[in-house]
């Protein structure tokens, strides 16, 4: 596997036909939506493999995205490839500065909150980060062995992504996220 491909994110799906020529609907993940198109290698998802698409062109619609797929031209064709996400390198992703981070580096840190006397309590580690219409929220699962220390218990939390108010500080390099978060939730 090449090491584009085992970099791959998700960053779009495409959702549904446009017209009859062949366009298709696309639901960009990215913020803003119009970051999508500066992606130049895409890959779609075929199930058990990622395959290259290309876009002949891509352009804003209302408040999303519409492309036309390179040799694509009816609406039956372009049906297709509904409802089919599409990846690509992270090492496409545009380099951020400080301590900014993109969601798909936060699986897998471990979440820590402060507990009586300062004793710091591991509630666990990142699933997965999910959208919700309020704030996004981390879903943080129960976790044994991690260098030698168990989450606190088998809980799994859903922790809101409230930057200074729960969110206290993400340490990439130490792999951990601090939480200002009552462990009984």
């Amino acid at each position: 596997m090449s090491d584009d491909l085992a970099n791959l994110q998700v960053v779009a799906k495409i959702t549904a036909v446009y017209g009859v020529k062949g366009w298709v609907k696309i639901h960009s993940y990215t913020d803003p939506i119009e970051n999508f198109m500066a992606f130049r290698d895409c890959y779609l998802d075929s199930g058990d493999q990622w395959e290259p698409i290309d876009f002949e062109s891509v352009k804003r619609h209302g408040k999303g995205l519409v492309a036309l797929i390179d040799g694509v031209d009816d609406r039956e064709q372009a049906r297709s490839y509904c409802q089919r996400d599409i990846a690509v390198s992270s090492k496409e992703f545009p380099r951020l500065s400080g301590d900014d981070f993109y969601w798909h580096q936060l699986p897998g840190l471990a979440v820590y909150s402060t507990g009586d006397g300062g004793v710091q309590l591991l509630l666990g580690r990142v699933d997965h980060v999910m959208a919700t219409g309020a704030n996004d929220v981390l879903v943080v699962r129960p976790c044994r062995g991690g260098n030698g220390a168990d989450s606190i218990d088998d809980t799994e939390r859903l922790i809101p992504w409230i930057k200074g108010q729960v969110i206290q500080r993400v340490d990439l390099e130490a792999g951990a996220i601090q939480v200002d978060w009552d462990p009984a939730f």
